[in-house]
């Protein structure tokens, strides 16, 4: 396919693409198996570890708000002058693109290294547009070069960082169409036809059973063959936690019509701790894991690990010298680095299949199944209002990586005008004949994406708001004035 521009009139190209994207991601062939030097049978255990990497777009390009150019948060912090923000900003920024230095080093070294890149669309735009184009260049090597491209996978995402449960349901496969278009523009089809696994923003999987039934759908609708998945927001299908969170599982979405789907999962273990990844824990934690059994087949088990790949002064200072270290330890035989992607194709080149694996369910799901009576639309809502009658601490907003934050609970300033612009682009534009290719469709939907933005609720109260209210008002204007 031919190449398509990164930017259109200053904004991302996000849209007018959705008939060669959806073409590209029906690929299914193997895409590591015809590169990988890895051996099943010489495996004992493996350790995957991703780089979470994200910047928020902000109305911050001046000092009026309702005029301010939209810009990346990173920006606005290296314009911070005599702040820690600056020195922070300019560290960032080459954390954002050490690993196609780090990775290509340590292969010229005959050393077997693998990352996993979680990038967000506005981080991946906010860099171009301020300048710093120089941080994706830095990964086009491990992104396209075919004697590099198997040590680094990248993962998709929601464009905007959105967090599921607080995110209108038809804008699900906005973001993720949006990210991949804008990733193909950035680094090529092929490139995008390689991305299998999905990152989901702050780890969050939506637990209310119809919105988990339409979330899974979209992924799978969009391509995405696994997804990244929270040790402790998932339980078996007997209502328990995970047994063994060493292999790969199946995770079931059910809705309120009894209509099932499913995806495979990739467990990440404990907490959110930085250090995890920072320090390699995963590594070691593989160190002690043997071979497991699945219907009869031996298979290497696998730990999962993400953590913000920029984030903090152990993130910032210790990452690189404790990956260099990590991965002079080990070859291509026993305890091994590998990518999510490439170890299920291994698995399945083995035997495994899909059906074989564990069946698991978000959280608290089986407490609402079984207080369904009569399956049917609003089912769910129904059987969780029930709960909260007696017990009213019952809560279905989801989980992710810190379960002290609700992404809806307190947060009815921002979510509301999120909600009521969501409501005022579908109204507009769903079920008519518009080109997704034009400026004011792009703008409208680059505004819609970017309310949603998961720091606008995460921050708490005050200026993060502000912004958020102030995308929302944008986006309305431009809808109104565009397609009213």
């Amino acid at each position: 396919m031919q190449r398509i521009p990164e930017l259109i009139d200053g904004l991302p190209n996000i849209c007018g693409a959705e008939a060669q994207v959806a073409e590209v991601m029906q690929n299914q062939k193997p895409v590591y198996i015809p590169e990988t030097n890895l051996s099943f049978n010489r495996l004992e255990a493996l350790f995957t570890i991703a780089l979470h990497m994200h910047q928020p777009l902000i109305p911050a390009g001046g000092d009026d708000l309702q005029s301010a150019d939209m810009i990346s948060n990173l920006q606005l912090m290296m314009n911070s002058r005599n702040s820690g923000d600056s020195y922070n900003a300019t560290v960032f920024a080459d954390c954002y693109g050490r690993m196609g230095d780090i990775i290509p080093e340590l292969v010229g070294k005959g050393q077997n290294p693998r990352v996993m890149l979680d990038y967000s669309g506005e981080l991946l735009f906010g860099l171009r547009k301020m300048g710093r184009g120089d941080v994706l260049e830095r990964l086009q090597n491990i992104t396209c070069e075919p004697g590099m491209r198997r040590y680094a996978e990248w993962l998709g995402t929601m464009w905007g960082h959105s967090v599921a449960s607080s995110t209108p349901i038809p804008d699900f496969k906005l973001h993720m169409r949006a990210w991949q278009q804008h990733f193909a523009a950035v680094y090529g089809w092929d490139q995008l036809s390689r991305v299998r696994g999905f990152s989901p923003p702050e780890m969050h999987l939506p637990n209310h059973p119809d919105t988990a039934f339409e979330y899974i759908k979209t992924l799978k609708e969009c391509g995405y063959q696994w997804l990244l998945v929270q040790e402790h927001t998932v339980e078996t299908m007997e209502g328990r936690g995970l047994e063994d969170c060493h292999v790969p599982c199946r995770l079931v979405a059910r809705n309120s019509c009894q209509e099932e789907i499913s995806i495979i999962a990739l467990i990440k273990t404990q907490g959110s701790d930085t250090k995890l990844v920072a320090q390699m824990q995963p590594f070691y934690e593989a160190l002690s894991l043997k071979r497991r059994s699945i219907e009869g087949i031996s298979v290497p088990p696998i730990v999962t690990q993400i953590g913000d790949g920029e984030n903090g002064g152990v993130m910032m200072n210790e990452f690189p010298p404790c990956y260099r270290q990590t991965v002079a330890r080990f070859g291509t035989e026993g305890v091994v680095n590998a990518t999510g992607t490439e170890y299920l194709e291994i698995l399945s080149n083995a035997g495994v299949t899909e059906n074989m694996l564990t069946p698991i369910r978000p959280i608290h799901q089986g407490q609402v199944f079984n207080s369904i009576t009569s399956w049917k639309p609003g089912a769910a809502d129904e059987a969780i209002a029930k709960i909260k009658q007696e017990n009213s601490s019952f809560s279905m907003d989801g989980g992710s990586w810190t379960n002290n934050i609700s992404w809806v609970r307190g947060y009815e300033n921002v979510l509301t005008p999120m909600n009521k612009l969501s409501a005022q682009f579908h109204a507009a534009l769903d079920n008519k004949e518009v080109d997704t290719g034009s400026h004011s469709y792009r703008n409208a939907l680059f505004h819609l994406l970017v309310s949603q933005t998961s720091c606008f609720r995460y921050w708490g109260q005050g200026t993060w708001t502000d912004y958020g209210q102030e995308i929302c008002r944008r986006g309305s204007e431009i809808l109104k004035h565009n397609f009213s």
